[in-house]
């Protein structure tokens, strides 16, 4: 799925103030990126002869969000960008600005977490609670960022599951990366989002474990001694031979890039990975859950 296809099927309300994200302001670059779009929206809707309200009341939107997204306090999403261009007749010059705003939407975090699994030749991630965002599908995605307290707003919601499913491009790079992923049996019998939502990530594993470029292993709730008891780790290997790596229980949590603390983690992980199932035995091991469930 594109960037752009996030939200396909959303339609916009007379006067509603939606269409679009907050500005992080703590992230500079997408701020700016932000508010030159905003700047340029304006200088076409005054060329075009329109009030903020007039140009709202055609794109179907308030007054007060025209103003949020001219002042680069609101990211506007790809359909009002389309249809701005159409109303002030700029030739496809609005709409070619979806790409600046593709990437700033999300937040600073995801989107350097994004870039390092994009230039990654190899991935290798263990999980104790939850599934690995790559591996999770759209609608299980939404159902545990639900979870989260303090609750979020539906806006923040919606961003924060884009952004998560948009990473899992990496599937379709070319050429492929290695992916391994090790996952808690605990983490394969919750039944996230509910009985139907949990079938259809039990269905989207299976189908991500017959990739030949993917594994994907189950650590038994039985295997109590392995190294991965602390929380997740997870190691982004680049074609220059350099890595970074991070675990919840190792360095303070913080992203490492030092030989010899990666050498640590991969270490842990590579002893999680012969401690759990084969990734034959994990796929059999799917089906029989998704069978008796």
């Amino acid at each position: 799925m594109s960037v752009d296809e996030i939200g396909a099927d959303w339609q916009p309300d007379a006067g509603a103030d939606k269409p679009g994200w907050d500005v992080d302001p703590d992230d500079e670059s997408g701020v700016a990126v932000v508010a030159a779009v905003g700047r340029q929206i304006r200088a076409w809707r005054e060329a075009a002869g329109l009030t903020a309200a007039e140009f709202g009341t055609r794109l179907g939107y308030g007054e007060n969000l025209i103003y949020k997204v001219e002042g680069g306090r609101r990211i506007p999403r790809p359909e009002l960008l389309d249809m701005a261009d159409e109303v002030c007749g700029a030739g496809g010059k609005i709409a070619a600005m979806k790409k600046d705003l593709a990437e700033v939407r999300y937040p600073k975090k995801v989107r350097d977490l994004a870039k390092l699994e994009a230039k990654a030749v190899e991935l290798s991630a263990y999980g104790s609670h939850n599934l690995h965002g790559l591996l999770q599908t759209e609608e299980y995605a939404r159902a545990l960022i639900g979870t989260r307290r303090p609750v979020l707003s539906p806006d923040d919601l919606e961003r924060a599951v884009a952004a998560r499913v948009a990473r899992q491009s990496i599937f379709e790079r070319v050429p492929v990366p290695e992916l391994s992923f090790v996952q808690e049996e605990s983490s394969l019998l919750r039944p996230v989002g509910g009985r139907e939502v949990w079938h259809r990530q039990l269905d989207n594993l299976l189908r991500l474990g017959e990739l030949p470029f993917v594994d994907i292993q189950v650590m038994p709730t039985a295997r109590w001694d392995h190294p991965g008891t602390g929380g997740r780790i997870q190691v982004l290997k680049f074609a220059d031979g350099s890595a970074v790596g991070r675990a919840d229980d190792e360095f303070a949590g913080r992203p490492i890039v030092h030989p010899k603390q990666l050498r640590i983690l991969e270490l842990g992980f590579g002893i999680i990975r012969a401690r759990a199932l084969t990734p034959e035995e994990s796929m059999a091991f799917i089906k029989q859950v998704r069978g008796e469930t």
